[in-house]
């Protein structure tokens, strides 16, 4: 038995693309002009570096090593909107692929 992504996946291949009388008009973008893929890549890997920043610069602050205040807060607040930047693409994600389920059901 296939799984409900797999019966999808099928029939979104089946309808890529219609007949509009003159010409075929793609309904989805081709996966390999798609950014989406490195985009995402991008944003966790900035993410990830920016938790890293911050992680180094509070730990050098905290060694007594001359480092500023405000850079260490600076850091860690742009770490923290990194994360929440990451979590609001997961969650925009989860709602998509929720929506494309319950229009099969």
């Amino acid at each position: 038995m296939q799984s409900r992504i797999e019966l999808l996946t099928k029939s979104l291949e089946q309808f890529q693309t219609r007949d509009t009388g003159a010409q075929q008009v793609p309904l989805m973008p081709d996966p390999k002009d798609s950014a989406f893929g490195d985009t995402l890549t991008r944003f966790l890997t900035e993410a990830s570096d920016a938790g890293a920043a911050s992680s180094d610069l509070t730990r050098r602050f905290a060694a007594g090593e001359n480092v500023e205040m405000h850079k260490v807060m600076a850091a860690s607040e742009e770490a923290g909107i990194a994360l929440d930047l990451v979590i609001e693409l997961r969650n925009k994600a989860v709602d998509a692929y929720r929506t494309l389920i319950n229009m099969q059901g």
